[in-house]
């Protein structure tokens, strides 16, 4: 019995979900490998939900091995309908130490400049863009977030 038990509506809540995934993790012909259960515990650790695909045609192999996983991985077993298995765990937060005064450091970028005359090489420029703008399509430097146009009308008033 897996450690981690669920109630028939949470269950259905995380049915919903994994609904649009796409299965992490394939089993193959060796079944159930150390290597697999390895990368089916990343696979829990990095997503939480996930889908595995079982290439197995016996249908009581396929429900051992969900109920193996979901002992060994201490994961919650959420759903076994054909050959897709969905399994649980919930995501370990990890702490970061957050600074509230920090802000975007300076980047480095390269930039082509190319010439209108055919035949010439294209100039290299390195651009260095700090945490407040941004490098557009053509290679200039812009503010991050452009200032309020003011219209003319409302120019000339003041």
């Amino acid at each position: 019995m897996p450690l981690i038990q669920l109630t028939p509506a949470q269950r259905k809540e995380h049915r919903a979900e994994a609904h649009h995934l796409d299965p992490v993790v394939m089993v193959g012909g060796d079944g159930l490998t150390e290597a697999v259960k390895k990368e089916i515990n990343a696979a829990l650790n990095a997503h939480g939900l996930i889908k595995v695909r079982v290439f197995s045609d016996d249908r009581v192999a396929r429900e051992a091995m969900f109920q193996s996983l979901a002992d060994e991985l201490n994961a919650a077993p959420i759903q076994h309908i054909g050959k897709l298995l969905v399994l649980w765990r919930p995501k370990v937060e990890k702490e970061r130490a957050v600074d509230e005064d920090r802000m975007a450091g300076p980047r480095d970028f390269k930039v082509l400049k190319y010439s209108k005359r055919a035949g010439q090489r294209p100039e290299v420029k390195t651009l260095r863009v700090l945490g407040n703008q941004r490098l557009t399509a053509g290679g200039n430097v812009k503010r991050a977030k452009p200032k309020p146009q003011v219209s003319v009308k409302k120019r000339s008033q003041t």
